[in-house]
Order: structure tokens, then sequence, then C-alpha cells
């Protein structure tokens, strides 16, 4: 008994299930008995009674506690890997991403999708896409995602990419267009780094020209550095709000109404920070003072490759990655109130990495959430 719950150790079991079950007991012996019938009696008896008096002294109760443990636990992984998104902070989050195999993080909030990946259908609704670097499993799916929305009659979307790679993404959809003899509309943006400010402004009109893109208008993006192997950069989605200039807080309606007419901004515009995405790259964009808004942003999406001790901080930091162990460390910086780990190595399986997070978990107040979409549970 014991060795068929081994090969199964996640099925509940069958075998003599004990609120069912009646032991037989011995009949009479026959009143001239043979002794060939007298032993099979025995042996017939012996067979029915033997493993329902022996479940206590040998253990099968524990066992089957522990097969029924494991029942739950497979359950819960199974609505896990079934489950399609995240809310936080009154976002909606979905989307995938597998280290070295594909990365595309969806805001439907914002109608933006944060890298391409593959291209999953449910990317080819959002109008923006953020590309963080050129490897293919960030970028790979983007002509696809270009074509698509042309195919659904949607408006062209705009892509904002890395200023040094934005030539040879426009040399990359002439090939396709001369190679399938298609239009591939899309208005490409190159968002730069180099000038954002230190600090969040609290007028647009102080920002420097092209650095900030107004996505509607309530809401604009900015572009932050990010460290890996080839250039990189993150972005961050603000809201856009009016405030009453401090100097005009006393004044009556009539006479607030009147200045506005006259011309005389009344306003500051209010920059919020809301999602932040980093894309790949090591931890040292968090000790970074000019990406002060990716760490209290409502919601950071940052990545966590590595998760324990099989794989070394230098290792990831050379393929410029980040090691969870590394985010713990520096957990001090983060003022975000939703964490949201993302781009796990495939040979961790959910529970691997739902074990990690709790580790960061107990780090920091934000709520630490990973994107698991894609990965196996250890019971599949």
């Amino acid at each position: 008994m014991q060795t068929s719950l081994t090969l199964l150790p996640f099925k509940t079991p069958l075998i003599f299930p004990i609120h069912h079950h009646n032991p037989i007991s011995p009949k009479p012996l026959p009143s001239s008995p043979q002794p060939q019938h007298h032993t099979f009696s025995q042996k017939q008896t012996q067979t029915h009674v033997s493993p329902v008096n022996s479940f206590k002294g040998s253990g099968y109760i524990s066992t089957i506690s522990q097969a029924i443990k494991e029942e739950e636990e497979y359950r819960r992984a199974r609505a896990e890997v079934l489950r399609k998104g995240l809310d936080l902070e009154g976002f909606s989050i979905e989307g995938l991403s597998v280290g070295g195999h594909e990365t595309c993080v969806i805001i439907p909030d914002f109608k933006c999708a944060f890298d391409i990946g593959r291209c999953p259908s449910r990317a080819i609704q959002q109008s923006f896409v953020f590309i963080t670097h050129a490897h293919l499993d960030h970028i790979g799916g983007l002509p696809m995602y270009v074509a698509s929305r042309g195919l659904y009659n949607l408006k062209p979307p705009t892509v904002f990419v890395p200023p040094c790679i934005k030539d040879d993404v426009e040399k990359l959809f002439e090939i396709h267009r001369s190679m399938g003899q298609v239009e591939l509309n899309l208005d490409l943006v190159a968002l730069d780094v180099e000038f954002v400010s230190l600090f969040s402004a609290t007028d647009l009109s102080s920002l420097p020209s092209g650095e900030t893109y107004e996505m509607r208008n309530n809401l604009v993006v900015r572009a932050f550095k990010t460290q890996h192997v080839i250039p990189s950069q993150g972005y961050v989605i603000y809201s856009v709000r009016k405030k009453l200039k401090m100097k005009y807080i006393n004044m009556k309606g009539r006479q607030i109404e009147k200045l506005k007419k006259s011309g005389v901004e009344i306003t500051n515009t209010i920059l919020s920070p809301e999602v932040a995405f980093t894309g790949d790259t090591t931890s040292d964009y968090m000790l970074d003072p000019r990406n002060a808004d990716a760490l209290r942003a409502k919601v950071l999406i940052t990545e966590a490759t590595f998760l324990d001790e099989g794989i070394s901080i230098e290792h990831a930091r050379q393929h410029g990655h980040t090691h969870l162990f590394e985010i713990i460390e520096h957990a001090q910086w983060i003022r975000n109130k939703a964490v949201v780990l993302t781009h796990f190595s495939s040979r961790y399986s959910i529970e691997d990495i739902r074990q990690a997070v709790s580790k960061l978990q107990s780090k920091v107040s934000a709520k630490v959430v990973p994107l698991t979409e894609g990965f196996k549970s250890m019971y599949s």
C-alpha cells in the first residue's frame, strides 16, 4: 500500500477507504471440517482482516494525510497556472515573462505593453509598446504586432525604443515591407534618458523636449536608465493632474476665473508615478538617484532572473540580470505599494518562485507578487 502511495503522491488514496470499510469476521468452521477447507478459511480470513487491524501500527493513516495535503498543494499550484492576470493598486496586469524565452507585460488600463516577446494575441489590442532592449525574447514579435494591428484595421501603434536602436528597427521594418510587399504602419519614437531631471518636475514645460511623451491628456511616459549587457532602458508611466498654485489658494472662485480668462497660469501640473517597468537589468538601477520615481511608483515591475544559491550574484551581474538576493539587500529603497517580480529562469517551478517571493515579502511593506504564467508546477 505504501509503495502505491509513493508513486502517486498527489492522488487521494481510494484503496481501503476507512470510513466505509466493514472488516469481515471469521465464520464458524463447518461441523465436519476437511483439513484443506480449514486451511483455506484461515487464509481467507487473514487476507481481509490483517490490513485493517494493522492501519494504526503501520503508519498508513499518516501516509494518507500526507497524500491529501499534497493533493491540496497540487490544486493550489494548478490554480496559479490557470490564472491569467493580476489586480494590483487598481491596475490589471497580465502577460508572461520567462527568462530567455519571452517577455511581454500588458497593462490594459493604459492600452500598453512593455516589450512584445513573441507577440501574444492579447497584446495586439494595445496601442503603445515600450521596448526596453533589442534581445529577441523582448523585441522578436514586433513586426508581427504591427502587421496584426493592420490586419484588424486598428490604428497604427506607437512604439517606443532606445534611441540607439531606432535606425535598426526602421531597417527591420523596411526589410519586412520589401519581403512581404505589405504596409507596416507605426509611429516609432526614440525616447531618450540622457537628460532626465534628477527629481520629478511639477511643470511639464520645464522638462527637456522629447524626454517625456504624452500618451493622452492625463498620462505621460518617461524613460530611465537600466544596465544590461546591451543598451537598455526602463519606463515610468505618470498620471497628470492640475493643482491650483499656492498663491491663489485663498482667492474666491470669481477672482480665479477672471485670472484664468486673462491668460494667467493658475495651476501647476503634477506628475504622479503610477507604474514602472525595468526590463532586463542588473540591480544597479535601484541605487541611481535619477531612478527614484521607479522605486516610488504605485507598482514596480522588475526582473528577478535568479532566486537561490544555485546561481551566484556575480553570475547574474555578468549576464546583466538581477538576483533576488540583491533586491532583498536593497529593499530599503523600495517605496512602491506593489512589486511584480518577472523574468525568472525557466529552471524554476511555481513552487520555487512562491517560496522565493516570501523571502522578499518579509523585507518590504509593498505587496510582492510573481508573474508566473508560462511556468510549470512541480506537480504538473
